[in-house]
């Protein structure tokens, strides 16, 4: 199962590399230590270790009185290696479990993760082991493997909701989801961490603080503002995270338009940034902020002194010398300027803005040919986001050059150093204010140094294994480059030590380069150089003299700088020690909060913070540290880098780029390290402000030619493997052979469907099901390697164990590893057949009593013996190309009888039909659809609400990104709402404009007649946008009868199946509205509104009817293939259920989906069958109607069931109360299919069972349930916290009681909240006796005579 199994081949390798590890320990031992005995462990150590595990964590300090717990944990890791090499391997799975605890809370982790992939290949129903998933997800957060990581908490949570450290797991899901950028599950998740009461490692006020963050991220700068001044009046708040906080309201205050007139925001801003400094003096992002508002209202001296302040405190900043370039060339100081851009760019070579300021300055000093290598080296940067612009200003500039007389530009006096020279100068002393111990120009061309203060809880190691990157102008492209540009090296990334590169220094100038030295000239020397050439011909001979000497110092000079030009660099992983060495010491990763910041920034040293011009980045991946200490920080969508681009200050030099914002390239995946061999991006220099790009679903590749495409994790060739840890070496060679035996792999899932009824995987899931649930999860770095490192989620995880024993022995990492798993389905795992399998209710309850809490607490209404649910793999085997674009079911009715004939219910309903479009439906029946036409609805309820979705016009089958440069999955859909009146305006006029620019058109093209095709043929030439902005009216509610009499009388007309109420339709035994599904509503469209992918709620059936008059285009895809798009959405950074994407039809194909795709007409009514997957654009104006249903099948319930379990998983409400609903029917329905009645019978029993538990649970601790009963039509109740459905004992707050509010939760976010429910009281709905009554009465009716409906 790709998008869920651990590649056990990974695991296999992991193990194998354990197993070297233990021969090389094997081989020590008879080679000089075969006399001593291996350790063992006194029963008091043995009792001490029984309480250390991964719940531990960042709560166990090995400081002072911690030494001996760690000197206890290391002689215990020591103590198993020898008994697991002594038994060769043949040891309880739990062995592996412990070691994998211990190595953790050592932060070991390549050992840790190591342990745990051998418990997983081993321990069939890991799943039920809550501490070993919390400790893997940690591992994988701590290699910011986020994808795997946020399985493993998710998993955590469901079969353990009162998991202890279950604040500690919101909290980092809250990060990880913040980075992807899923910011509706990242404010979710923060919000379950606030509430809870239990100790965490990040305090509340740091929590908020990232909640402010996260609004300001999604630009709510109001909720953000606000969020960070409440932060304010927190008592007791700490120095750095006051300091923080003032510091994101100043940056916020001078970047953000929408908080005021310029003066009052620069005003408040800088007062903001003093307050800040004077929380924390020596913050170097606070102090270029101040710089930054100094020098947009013209204070130059008070600008500088900040600037200086900053490099002060941070050391070297590109962003802080970027600026005082800007600083200068306003001033009218080019030479200033262009040192200042020089040291930018040296320190960070994808500098984009000063790569542009230096071109600009350059043009400004008539130097175009310098000005063009400049732009150039701009536009190869991934932080800028204008490189046609820049394209254009090349090319611009290039013609320039064309048209001036020949030697022209060499007679010219240049009033600047070339680029080539300008690189070697030295930093000039009045730049920067540290002189001494460091010589100024090495300090600034370094990438970076130790840290000068702690930041939040890292280790303070110096930072040696960085490079500075290898993406400069490649010398064939610019042929005018001097000749160091032309010495390009190019040697492999991993000759670590070899040529120039020392271990401790990134920089391949030697440090030698003294204020002293004969060959370093002052910028004085160099202007005067500048003059005597250029009046080489008038020179005295003193003066000719003095030109000899300052050329020969000028030569030695360059070649002693040539080095350090941007085209000679090249990447670099440190030998010298192993990265992970480098780790952080603190135990929560830079999550904890230590003496100074909680989250670095781009110098190490800066709090959380916003940087950009629009600054939106920053702390999004804040306190998630890589492994080398440096803050990962998220690359998307989010303008990052502080001075990229400086709005308010380039007014004077920029000209035209002023408005430019230049973001850091935003690929979803890509760059991000997992394995801590992986050396850093090229990219990424310690300066550029985010330091690790992209996310964790695909691992970035220095190599160019390894590259594997993002959208399929394709595993390529494994490439240059680090041999430092050669246990994650070997686990890194665990290749994952894409296509080879996959089908064999998913054989597994086919098992005839009514063999079994319930499975693992639902209340009845069929056994299909019940196989790919107990398929691995996606718990490894498969096929992680090291410089080309590949992807972890590899489409092909496949099925990777062998009836739950290891592969290690016959896994070698050059053999094809995808092996069949055969899960031996047990007995307990799927009853038989026969009703008698359920107990009465005495009997039930019997069992329950003086239960407790045995085992697991997981109110899971699948079965207790069942992993979490997983989205299934793809369907096997594939089918053909030819067989990927289905025709879809249609059925034409002619007359009234035709809607009424009982198989049109049976063909709908029949699952192998996705989709069925009725055709000719409102004719048949006399349906009236004028009541549903604008005009009829503006007159019945013009002020009526309608949702409005934003969104951009573009061809059906295609989804660009806004600017139209490439194909993506996320589509734009922004939320507002207005009423029936303004929306039926809007229609009409985008209707007329339409009809005018058709007669524009007709007038200028008379043979453009076929408009709807050319004018879509047109759309589909556009790509390059921009695109025309629409909007949707959509979700309009017709609940009302009262208001909306008319138009729900005509639906019933409609035969039973397809009606809003109905006998056979679950949804109208749910017992009250839910508005959508068990009511009608309408969408109001014009040419382009867009109801973006998505299965239905719960996965019921839906029916829409198009009212017209234009049409409506369809994509369809059968329910098995949800899975697949789910891995999708996950690759492009999306959220299957909640979020909004367009699939990419060429992704689907590829993947062998197939897709139906058709045009609803004017009365033709689309029946969705349960849990199909799909997605529709209105092609003409129109109007349509929905609305859900269930049909009484056992298809229907299973579905509907394992959304409800998945929507648990994924901390997502289910909208239908499955529970509730579940009673109900028992109640109401008489039911004759053995498959649907063991299904709904089981989910009682679970119920009745979980009732009875906590009942009993509830009263043996003293507390008291008070009877409240049930309301006609009252809801069903929900937990105001986490959003899971609360059947029978409801846990209200006092004051929510007393109130008569009945605010529900349930009882684990009660006990989160207030641990002995102190603050609590306990309603009870359902008496006991009656729940039990309706259970035994529940029974198998006799089946129907005749099976028409």
């Amino acid at each position: 199962m790709k998008s869920s199994g651990v590649s056990l081949a990974t695991a296999a390798a992991a193990a194998a590399a354990f197993g070297d590890e233990e021969k090389k320990m094997a081989a020590g031992k008879a080679s000089g230590e075969s006399e001593e005995a291996s350790p063992s462990l006194t029963a008091e150590e043995r009792e001490a270790l029984g309480g250390l595990d991964s719940r531990l964590f960042g709560f166990v300090r090995f400081h002072e009185d911690g030494a001996r717990t760690k000197a206890l944990l290391g002689k215990a890791v020591r103590c198993y290696e020898s008994l697991i090499l002594k038994a060769e391997g043949k040891v309880e799975s739990d062995f592996f479990c412990q070691l994998g605890h211990f190595n953790l809370l050592l932060e070991d982790y390549p050992k840790a993760l190591s342990a745990y992939q051998r418990y997983y290949s081993l321990q069939s129903d890991y799943w039920k082991n809550a501490a070993f998933l919390y400790g893997l997800g940690l591992v994988y957060f701590h290699y910011n493997a986020f994808q795997w990581a946020i399985k493993a908490f998710q998993e955590v949570l469901y079969v353990d909701p009162s998991f202890c450290r279950a604040k500690e797991i919101h909290l980092r899901l809250g990060l990880m989801f913040k980075v992807n950028t899923d910011y509706e599950s990242s404010l979710k998740h923060f919000q379950l961490a606030l509430v809870d009461c239990n100790p965490c490692t990040l305090s509340n006020a740091e929590i908020q603080f990232h909640i402010a963050h996260l609004y300001e991220t999604q630009r709510k700068y109001h909720s953000a503002k606000e969020a960070y001044e409440q932060l304010l009046q927190t008592e007791n708040l700490s120095a750095q995270v006051k300091a923080t906080v003032l510091q994101q309201l100043g940056w916020m205050h001078h970047t953000v338009d929408l908080l005021g007139d310029k003066a009052t925001k620069e005003s408040y801003a800088i007062q903001y940034l003093q307050k800040s400094l004077e929380a924390d003096p020596n913050s170097g992002q606070s102090w270029y902020f101040l710089g930054r508002c100094y020098s947009s209202i013209g204070k130059v001296q008070d600008a500088f002194i900040s600037y200086r302040q900053s490099i002060d405190k941070s050391e070297a900043s590109a962003d802080t010398w970027c600026s005082i370039g800007v600083l200068y060339q306003q001033q009218n100081q080019p030479m200033d300027a262009l040192q200042a851009y020089i040291c930018a760019v040296q320190l960070d070579h994808g500098h984009a803005a000063a790569w542009m300021d230096l071109g600009t300055l350059y043009e400004s000093c008539n130097q175009p040919q310098d000005a063009i290598k400049c732009y150039l080296n701009a536009t190869r940067s991934k932080s800028c986001s204008n490189t046609s612009a820049l394209a254009a200003r090349i090319k611009y500039l290039q013609a320039q050059l064309c048209n001036l007389p020949q030697g022209s530009l060499q007679n010219k006096t240049k009033l600047l150093p070339s680029i080539e020279e300008a690189w070697s100068l030295p930093i000039p002393a009045e730049l920067t204010s540290r002189q001494g111990a460091m010589n100024t120009a090495q300090q600034a061309c370094k990438p970076h140094h130790p840290n000068t203060e702690p930041v939040l809880g890292l280790s303070q190691t110096p930072i040696s294994q960085q490079s500075l990157p290898l993406h400069m102008i490649p010398s064939s492209q610019v042929d005018d480059l001097s000749s160091p540009a032309k010495r390009k090296r190019t040697s492999s990334p991993t000759k670590n030590t070899s040529d120039n590169w020392s271990s401790g220094h990134a920089v391949s100038h030697p440090p030698v380069q003294q204020q002293g030295h004969s060959w370093c000239m002052t910028p004085q020397k160099l202007q005067h150089l500048e003059q005597l050439r250029a009046n080489r011909n008038n020179l005295n001979p003193a003066q000719k003299l003095m030109l000899e000497q300052l050329e020969s110092q000028f030569v030695l000079m360059q070649q002693q700088n040539a080095l350090t030009l941007p085209h000679n660099r090249t990447n670099l992983t440190s030998s010298a020690e192993e990265p992970w060495k480098n780790q952080l010491s603190n135990s929560t990763q830079g999550l904890h909060k230590g003496q100074s910041s909680h989250l670095a920034g781009p110098n190490g040293e800066r709090p959380l913070s916003s940087t950009g011009p629009s600054q939106h980045l920053q702390a999004a991946g804040s306190g998630i540290q890589n492994q080398n200490g440096h803050p990962t920080l998220p690359s998307n969508s989010v303008t990052q880098g502080a001075a990229l681009n400086h709005l308010s200050s380039h007014t004077a030099t920029s000209g035209g780029q002023q408005g430019i914002t230049l973001t850091k390239e935003s690929k979803p995946s890509g760059n991000t390290s997992i394995v801590p061999e992986i050396s850093r991006h090229a990219g990424e220099t310690p300066n550029s402000t985010a330091s690790v790009e992209g996310l964790p679903n695909h691992v970035h590749q220095v190599t160019a030619d390894a590259v594997c495409s993002p959208s399929h994790g394709d595993s390529k060739s494994p490439g240059l493997l680090s041999s430092d840890n050669p246990q994650l070496s070997a686990l890194l060679m665990g290749k994952a052979n894409n296509n080879v035996g996959t089908g064999t792999c998913d054989k597994v899932n086919n098992i005839h469907p009514a063999v079994h009824t319930k499975t693992d995987n639902s209340v009845a899931s069929s056994p299909s099901s019940a196989i790919s649930t107990a398929t691995p999860s996606p718990k490894s770095t498969e096929q992680t390697t090291t410089n080309s490192v590949t992807s972890l989620n590899s489409p092909h995880s496949g099925l990777h164990t062998i009836n739950g024993e290891g592969m290690e022995e016959s896994q070698s990492p050059m053999k094809t590893d995808l092996l069949l798993i055969s899960h031996k389905p047990s007995p307990q795992i799927i009853p038989s057949m026969s009703v008698s399998i359920y107990p009465s209710s005495a009997e039930v309850l019997k069992a329950c009593r003086n239960l407790g809490k045995n085992g697991l607490s997981n109110s899971s209404i699948l079965l207790d013996k069942c992993p979490p649910p997983r989205p299934p793999s793809s369907p096997y085997p594939p089918l053909p190309k030819e067989k990927l674009n289905p025709p879809t079911p249609s059925i034409y009715l002619e007359n009234k009888r035709d809607a009424f004939f009982p198989p049109l219910h049976q063909f709908c309903t029949n699952p192998n039909n996705p989709v069925t479009v009725i055709r000719g439906l409102a004719g048949a029946l006399k349906l009236d659809l004028g009541l549903f036409s604008t005009k009829t609805l503006v007159e019945a309820n013009n002020e009526h609400m309608v949702e409005v979705r934003t969104q951009l016009l573009q061809p059906a089958d295609e989804n660009w990104d806004p600017t139209g440069t490439k194909k993506i999955w996320h589509c734009e859909s922004n939320r507002s709402h207005t009423t029936i009146a303004k929306y039926a305006q809007y229609q009409a006029s985008s209707f007329q404009e339409s009809l005018r620019e058709e007669n524009e058109k007709r007038s200028h093209h008379k043979d453009h007649s076929d408009n709807e095709s050319t004018s879509s043929d047109n759309s589909g030439r556009r790509r390059k946008g921009p695109f025309k902005t629409i909007k949707f009216g959509t979700n309009i509610d017709l609940s009302d009868d009262k208001k909306w009499k008319l138009q729900l009388h005509e639906l019933t007309k409609l035969p039973a199946f397809v009606r809003v109420v109905s006998a056979g339709n679950l949804l109208s035994h749910v017992g009250h509205t839910i508005l959508g599904m068990n009511t009608v509503q309408l969408y109001m469209k014009v040419p382009g509104s867009r109801t973006p992918g998505h299965q239905e709620n719960n996965n019921f059936c839906s029916v829409n009817i198009n009212i017209g008059p234009g049409d409506c285009e369809w994509f369809v895809v059968p329910e098995g293939y949800w899975g697949v798009l789910n891995d999708f959405c996950e690759k492009n950074n999306l959220n299957f259920l909640m979020g909004s994407w367009w699939p990419n039809l060429e992704d689907l194909y590829e993947a062998n989906v197939p897709v139906y795709r058709f045009i609803q007409r004017p009365g033709d009514l689309v029946w969705i069958n349960a849990g199909t997957v799909h997605w529709v654009q209105a092609i003409g104006w129109c109007n349509n109607i929905a609305w859900n249903v269930g049909p009484l099948t056992a298809c229907q319930y299973k579905l509907a069931v394992e959304r409800y379990e998945w929507n648990k998983l994924q901390s997502v409400k289910s909208i239908v109360p499955m529970v509730h609903l579940s009673w109900n029917m028992a109640r109401n329905i008489k039911v004759s299919d053995p498959k649907l009645f063991e299904m709904i019978k089981y989910c009682l029993l679970r119920t009745l069972k979980q009732c009875q538990t906590l009942r009993e649970a509830l009263i043996a601790a003293g507390k008291e349930i008070i009877w409240h009963g049930r309301t006609k039509e009252e809801p069903a109740h929900y937990c105001s916290i986490c959003e899971v459905e609360v059947f029978n004992l409801l846990f209200v707050t006092n004051e929510s009681n007393s109130r008569k509010t009945y605010i529900v939760h349930c009882q684990d976010c009660a006990r989160k909240t207030s641990g002995n429910l102190e603050n609590f009281v306990v309603l009870e709905q359902y008496k006991m006796e009656d729940l039990m009554q309706v259970y035994d009465q529940f029974t198998l009716a006799p089946p129907l005579p005749s099976s028409s409906s």
